[in-house]
């Protein structure tokens, strides 16, 4: 039984007037909560959300099926499904088999693993530094494989895309490594403005170092721009062999952080109060976009837009939950990259665009038109 003033009804409350219109006194009535079905007690909202981030990831899912199937049927020779099927299944050693199993199914494998690896380092980075415009180039990762692939090319020489891989993934760990100890510096500890600044200063004095080598040394700029433009081709199964267990390993540490994230993301003072260990957080954070961005960069080059773009795609229709989140994001990437891929096959055959400056021709416009048609989330 519930008792409130007439005094207090307003149009369109549940309470009923007195009987002779006048608003003193009180009433008694009775307040029946809504019925819910003894089978699913869970709020509505709670259900729809559900159902919409299943849709979403089944639709990633056959979207990504499709842009594999794209790439390994699309090219400066065109191959038939069928021909494909057979190259897979029942290879006879046909041109067409080869194109195939030697280089185009190689090739769509680092595409799905490196755009898979970005999608989810720029959620991670972005929920580590709540900054919505975070990239895993803020953790020096770009700055750190271009150095070091531009030292092996003029000190030792290197010139295979193998050695390229591993200068790569080197200098993009020590970058983050020197990130991460910088912005750890102080009595706070590590903390998004500390990591972003630490970033942008290991970053820039990166880069210029790596102007100064190129500048100084014909040899090393030339080689320096097969590598730096971010590209697929040319990669074969070997490369993607060498970054796949870093990539896993990455994926791995970054997806078991996400209720640590999401408590993290409540801010740390909450964070801690739930029982988190904010430094170990942030720690297993640095360590996972390191793999995954440092894994893919190394194998492709320096490629922009996936890890900053994809996050405000998938958030969309997952909210800001990484458990959903972080997955999504990991199917978006890899469509984004392959879908790329298949763009500048198509926009410039017989020859190709590469898939760094497809994703730099479309990705930049597609940002700023996201930017302007919603507000900016707020992380």
């Amino acid at each position: 039984m519930v008792s409130v003033p007439y005094g207090e009804y307003r149009r369109g409350s549940p309470w009923p007037r007195s009987p002779d219109g006048t608003t003193g006194g009180r009433v008694t009535t009775t307040a029946t909560a809504p019925s819910v079905p003894a089978g699913d007690r869970r709020p509505r909202t709670t259900r729809s959300l559900r159902r919409r981030r299943l849709l979403g990831l089944a639709l990633l899912f056959a979207l990504l099926v499709a842009c594999c199937l794209a790439s390994v049927a699309i090219g400066a020779k065109a191959i038939p499904l069928g021909h494909v099927w057979d190259a897979l299944v029942a290879p006879t050693g046909s041109e067409d088999d080869i194109v195939v199993r030697s280089l185009r199914i190689p090739r769509t494998v680092l595409g799905a693993l490196a755009g898979a690896a970005l999608g989810l380092a720029g959620t991670l980075i972005q929920g580590h530094t709540r900054n919505p415009l975070a990239d895993p180039g803020l953790l020096g990762v770009n700055a750190g494989a271009a150095f070091a692939v531009v030292t092996g090319i003029y000190a030792f020489g290197v010139t295979s895309l193998f050695g390229y891989v591993w200068f790569a993934f080197a200098g993009a760990l020590i970058a983050s490594v020197a990130v991460f100890v910088l912005g750890s510096a102080g009595r706070g500890g590590p903390t998004p403005v500390t990591l972003a600044l630490a970033g942008a200063a290991v970053s820039a004095l990166l880069a210029a170092l790596t102007t100064s080598v190129i500048l100084v040394d014909v040899a090393s700029l030339d080689a320096y721009r097969f590598w730096s433009v971010g590209s697929l081709a040319g990669r074969d199964a070997e490369v993607a062999g060498q970054v796949v267990w870093f990539l896993l390993a990455g994926a791995v540490i970054g997806l078991a952080g996400a209720p640590a994230l999401n408590a993290l993301s409540l801010g740390e003072d909450v964070a801690r109060s739930l029982g988190q260990s904010v430094r170990r957080t942030r720690v297993l954070g640095v360590v996972a976009i390191t793999l995954l961005a440092g894994g893919a960069t190394a194998a492709c080059g320096p490629i922009a837009f996936v890890g900053l773009v994809v996050p405000h795609v998938v958030r969309a229709f997952t909210g800001p939950d990484h458990r959903w989140l972080l997955p999504a994001s990991a199917l978006a990437g890899a469509v984004l990259l392959l879908t790329a891929d298949v763009l500048g096959r198509i926009v410039a055959r017989p020859g190709e665009l590469q898939v760094g400056i497809v994703l730099a021709l479309v990705g930049a416009p597609f940002f700023i038109a996201l930017v302007r048609r919603r507000t900016m989330v707020q992380l």
